[in-house]
């Protein structure tokens, strides 16, 4: 029995499976920064607040002044974003703040609702400010959609990492960010979240392949959602499917598989989860289970804007010479060089 089920097109955003809601990869070559870290250089052109196709290598996104998108709602599931190059300024309603980068991952649960917003600061003058990040939206069971809003880094410092050398001496790297694999165990997620129970069998990782190596990824138990995304590179070949640059897999979550590289170095992306198997309604910022919760959850944004936005700028950064930080709502504050 082949443990390939299907191999598709990568779009934007990709396509997930249950409990995955969404996932996109935003690489953006951005120049130099001006003096308020937005890109030195023309915006003309730009079809700026909604600037989504890429001209001269990279996207404004919905920011007027600085690339990202300035704040606004969620409820009902959860965003998980890694940030393999550049930053991210991070501020929410919660008075909670932060700016991470260099492979450091934040995990938040919107729960009952929260406003947050996610800039891309162009904090280099001298050089340029190349940005890479994927963010994941994860969903969350009705019995979870009513939590309070929380967040947690997971620094890079802390994510656990493998070289692992095949037969021929070609060596892959294995990050793992939610989850279990190869022994490597990821830190804890937000506490309400879907893969806190360890039950749900929800892997998020990073596989970074030398070209021409292979992968052993393990089998899991039957039953979960798996998809491997191959975004660099030229292509993979599992078993008698070749999978090229900008495609996908659906695979079975219970077969070890051997990934074979191209003639490229090449980078995947896994994600692999128990289904919660939950009608799914999503409109814009929310996910829900039922329309009535939807309308409910405009009514609700629209009398308390989640708590209202306690930091002036719509698309907030921190000062350039700011490092790594996450500040949260309860006063604690993480520091990171």
């Amino acid at each position: 029995m082949t443990a390939v089920k299907k191999v598709f097109t990568l779009g934007f955003p990709w396509q997930t499976q249950d409990p995955f809601l969404f996932c996109v990869h935003h690489l953006d070559m951005y120049p130099k920064g001006n003096e308020n870290m937005g890109p030195d250089d023309d915006l003309q052109g730009r079809q700026i607040g909604q600037d989504f196709t890429i001209k001269d290598g990279w996207r404004m996104y919905h920011g007027n002044k600085i690339p990202g998108f300035p704040y606004h709602p969620h409820r009902g599931f959860e965003t998980i974003t890694i940030a393999e190059n550049g930053f991210v300024d991070h501020t929410d309603s919660m008075g909670g703040a932060g700016r991470f980068g260099a492979g450091d991952v934040q995990w938040m649960t919107a729960g009952k609702g929260i406003l947050h917003s996610e800039m891309f600061p162009l904090v280099h003058q001298d050089q340029e400010n190349t940005l890479e990040i994927f963010q994941i939206w994860l969903n969350l069971p009705a019995s979870s959609k009513f939590v309070e809003p929380h967040f947690k880094m997971l620094w890079n410092e802390t994510i656990p990492e493998k070289v692992l050398t095949d037969v021929h001496g070609k060596k892959t790297i294995l990050r793992v960010m939610a989850g279990s694999l190869h022994q490597l165990n990821a830190p804890e997620p937000t506490p309400d979240s879907w893969a806190a129970d360890p039950s749900n069998m929800v892997t998020i990782a990073t596989i970074k392949m030398e070209a021409n190596a292979q992968f052993e990824l393990d089998a899991s138990t039957a039953g979960l959602t798996r998809s491997l995304y191959l975004y660099h590179g030229d292509e993979i070949n599992i078993e008698q499917s070749s999978i090229k640059i900008n495609q996908g897999v659906e695979l079975e979550s219970d077969q070890c598989i051997t990934i074979e590289s191209g003639n490229k170095p090449c980078q995947l992306l896994l994600l692999q989860g128990k289904p919660i198997n939950e009608p799914v309604v999503k409109y814009g910022p929310f996910v829900m289970n039922t329309q009535a919760e939807i309308q409910e959850a405009y009514r609700d944004y629209q009398l308390t804007k989640f708590g209202g936005w306690p930091w002036g700028e719509s698309e907030y950064v921190h000062p350039r010479d700011k490092s790594r930080f996450a500040l949260h709502a309860d006063g604690r504050e993480e520091q990171q060089g």
